[in-house]
């Protein structure tokens, strides 16, 4: 386990400051420097070139891109949908605290977002025993994965669109190589810790780690088992 965990610590960096370097060359933005208009759901890097998404979304982009909002629905589902913004933690745990006990399932709808609003969701999720759940036709993307990981029993129905790729963040342009890498690197260490709490293995974050930012590496089913993703058996909800 901690061969595999410094291995996912070099992986960090040596994939970053290759992107760091091939930018650089080419003149062009980190990133993190991505336009406002950049499509919600990226091309998955496939053989070389970019393809679509296994399953197109139901949701419109217009719908992904809000800040994340949540709805009660019948059967003690609530559903978690829109951009994972700053602040989404803060919200879910209101959520939570008033209508906690009606809740069984966590249903997400999400292109990603923070890291550390997706992180904080994930552990909430784990700490009141709830389900988590990918719908037909729903996203879950970027940092969704790791709020999907808090569930402690995890759903992801036929045709879900489950992907990830490397951490960015806008802030990228001001900070050397260096302090990138390292910002990179403690990342991957909290992220890889978190998964393997919820007992996913932490090879997935290698599947990361290889995909751009500006792409996404879609999981298929038997990869979301392989890696623990997903979960068998009936959904429990436990006191907390």
């Amino acid at each position: 386990m901690r061969g595999t965990f410094y291995g996912l610590l070099i992986l960090a960096g040596i994939f970053l400051f290759t992107d760091i370097r091939e930018m650089s060359r080419a003149n062009t933005s980190l990133p993190g420097d991505l336009p406002i208009d950049a499509p919600v759901l990226p091309p998955a890097l496939t053989d070389g070139g970019p393809q679509a998404p296994p399953v197109a979304p139901e949701s419109s982009p217009q719908v992904l891109r809000q800040p994340m909002r949540f709805e009660l629905l019948p059967g003690g589902v609530l559903m978690a949908e829109g951009s994972i913004d700053l602040g989404a933690a803060d919200r879910f745990a209101a959520e939570i605290e008033t209508r906690g006990e009606y809740v069984t399932t966590v249903a997400l709808n999400s292109p990603g977002g923070s890291v550390e609003d997706a992180l904080s969701m994930s552990s909430l999720i784990r700490e009141k025993g709830l389900s988590t759940q990918v719908k037909a036709k729903a996203l879950c993307a970027s940092s969704c994965p790791l709020v999907f990981a808090g569930g402690a029993v995890r759903e992801a129905q036929k045709d879900a669109v489950v992907g990830v790729h490397q951490v960015y963040s806008a802030e990228r342009q001001q900070l050397s190589a260096a302090q990138a890498v390292s910002a990179a690197q403690r990342t991957t260490a909290r992220v890889t810790r978190h998964l393997e709490q919820m007992g996913v293995s932490s090879a997935l974050w290698i599947k990361a780690l290889e995909t751009p930012p500006d792409r996404l590496y879609y999981l298929t089913p038997e990869e979301m088992a392989e890696f623990k993703l997903t979960t068998a058996g009936t959904s429990k909800k436990t006191s907390g």
